[in-house]
């Protein structure tokens, strides 16, 4: 009887400060196959659910990749940066110490629901078949054109000016670093993201992940077994 193909999905807590190919290239490499990929890129100073799949399994990462997303995480008022998180220099734009609660749930209710939304210079989005982000980092401006997004769900969990916790569900394609910016010019006094974790994929969550390198050792030491 042949055996079926190999398959398998990974649910992964990545860490902070690691790429999603990152992580990508440990799975691979301790399954000693190629066929190995994620299904949505988180930034590297963000941290969360990734989902990678192995296999026959890679056949369902667009399946994946189109799902509802889930985050938490925090944005700062009052300043900004050219990626709109921390990986560039934090740039002072305007003293937000006059912002009301109020205030910022007025401009959240109107990034909230079906909108058009820019995404970010520093993103892996290829325009002329470049990556932005390569164009970005030579100082060159690229024109980025806006794209429907759906934001479901976008809650105020803590305001202590200027740090803004929040809590949002959205759409593929949805840039929660935009959704900073944006959220800034409408405050005018600018906004950054100063910290971004993926708490969901559709069914699957954060809470059912598993730490990455506890999982490559498990990973390594079954592939060892099969030799």
């Amino acid at each position: 009887m042949q055996e079926q193909p190999y398959g398998e999905v990974f649910l992964i807590d990545k860490p902070f400060e690691w790429t999603s190919f990152d992580v990508v290239k440990k799975v691979r490499n301790a399954l000693r196959i190629k066929k190995v990929g994620h299904a949505g890129t988180l930034d590297p100073l963000a941290t969360g659910l990734l989902i990678v799949c192995a296999g026959k399994m890679t056949k369902q990462i667009d399946s994946f990749m189109g799902q509802e997303k889930e985050y938490t995480g925090t944005f700062v008022l009052g300043s900004t940066t050219d990626s709109f998180d921390l990986e560039q220099p934090v740039i002072p734009v305007s003293d937000p110490s006059q912002i009301t609660l109020e205030q910022v749930k007025e401009a959240v209710a109107e990034l909230t629901g079906d909108i058009l939304q820019i995404p970010p210079m520093h993103s892996a989005i290829k325009v002329g078949g470049k990556r932005v982000y390569e164009s970005a980092r030579k100082g060159k401006d690229v024109k980025m054109d806006a794209r429907p997004v759906t934001v479901s769900e976008f809650e105020i969990i803590k305001f202590e000016n200027p740090v803004l916790e929040f809590r949002i569900v959205c759409s593929k394609g949805t840039y929660i670093r935009s959704l900073a910016r944006d959220l800034g010019e409408k405050l005018n006094v600018g906004a950054y993201m100063s910290s971004l974790c993926r708490t969901r994929i559709g069914n699957f969550k954060l809470s059912e992940a598993c730490k990455l390198l506890p999982l490559v050792e498990e990973i390594k030491a079954r592939t060892n077994e099969n030799l």
